[in-house]
């Protein structure tokens, strides 16, 4: 397995992602679109999920495919933000017909980063209007690091922020990840040097330190010692994608799979005060020769993208004036 071309998770040949942030807010949206509609399911681990349409996406439910995923701050403000793009999927002629309406299906998760410093006093909820800009910026190319979803993130110590990375099997079909990373936990033992998703670090795109040399058992709380003075929702929210043929089913799986990739690179990770939470999508481009064996692959590069993916955000972080932390790169200069 290597990254794919642009080592992110447009490298799966459909997708594009859009981000639109306001420094001022110190927050913004993501969107992960397509050029026709895709399956997609979901899964959930943390304690305090916030989530939009996600019901549709269970595999018993009628819905087969969808035009869009939203990640996006602001909290309970922020699920307006999947209006914003359905506004723009309707304008676009997009959506599932209804006679001889069109009503594009679009599922979204939020973060908590109204306690980071941003200016929260509007009088219009600013998210419906990123979400729509957002999904007009939708490309192959796109910002990571202090962008989209990630632009107010924050972790036990550090800036968060959005990440991606990629991987193309053997087999030829390509899995992709996409994260605002925003955990209570840490993505960095202690001394915030080294990250936890280290092992699994393709050359050096974040970094290339390798694993901490002292890491062992029972240091790893002394990460957490600014968790208590920021106590509050916290969440890691997530894309994998690939362009393999999957059922709405299968697509859970690869979202359920997924999760050990946030296991991996945050501690702790799945809290209760977190809303951990995966969404799986499928472009159904390449058939899968066999189904059992591929499966199980996919999901598999699905974690190892998403630890990747969540260190590359803090990696990618920048500094903004007013920051309530510091960047990984201002300590590690």
């Amino acid at each position: 397995m290597i990254p794919g071309a642009r080592n992110l998770i447009t490298d799966v040949p459909g997708l594009l992602v859009g981000n639109a942030g306001d420094r001022a807010l110190r927050s913004g949206v993501t969107v992960l679109t397509a050029q026709t509609p895709f399956c997609a399911s979901v899964h959930v681990m943390g304690g305090a999920p916030g989530t939009r349409e996600t019901d549709l996406l269970a595999p018993d439910k009628s819905v087969a495919d969808i035009d869009a995923l939203v990640l996006s701050g602001g909290s309970a403000f922020g699920l307006d933000a999947c209006q914003g793009v359905t506004g723009g999927l309707h304008a676009a002629g997009r959506g599932f017909t209804v006679g001889s309406a069109r009503v594009p299906i679009v599922p979204g998760a939020i973060l908590f980063d109204l306690l980071n410093g941003g200016d929260k006093e509007w009088e219009t909820n600013p998210y419906p209007a990123l979400g729509r800009r957002a999904f007009q910026n939708a490309a192959t190319e796109f910002d990571t690091g202090t962008a989209g979803a990630g632009t107010g993130a924050t972790t036990a110590t550090l800036k968060g922020g959005l990440g991606s990375a990629s991987l193309v099997l053997d087999s030829g079909i390509t899995v992709g990840a996409l994260v605002a990373a925003n955990p209570m936990g840490s993505v960095t033992t202690p001394g915030d040097r080294h990250f936890y998703a280290a092992p699994f670090e393709i050359g050096q795109e974040f970094g290339g330190l390798g694993p901490d040399p002292s890491s062992g058992l029972g240091r790893d709380t002394g990460n957490l010692k600014l968790a208590a003075f920021r106590e509050r929702s916290n969440t890691t929210i997530a894309i994998v994608a690939t362009d393999a043929v999957l059922s709405k089913a299968e697509c859970q799986r690869v979202a359920i799979a997924a999760h050990d990739g946030i296991g991996r690179a945050v501690v702790p990770a799945h809290g209760p005060s977190d809303g951990d939470l995966v969404f799986a999508a499928s472009t159904g481009a390449q058939p899968m020769h066999q189904p059992g064996r591929d499966l199980a692959l996919i999901g598999h590069a699905a974690a190892l993208c998403l630890s990747r993916a969540i260190a590359r955000a803090i990696f990618d972080a920048t500094p903004e004036p007013g920051d309530l932390l510091p960047c990984w790169k201002d300590l590690n200069a």
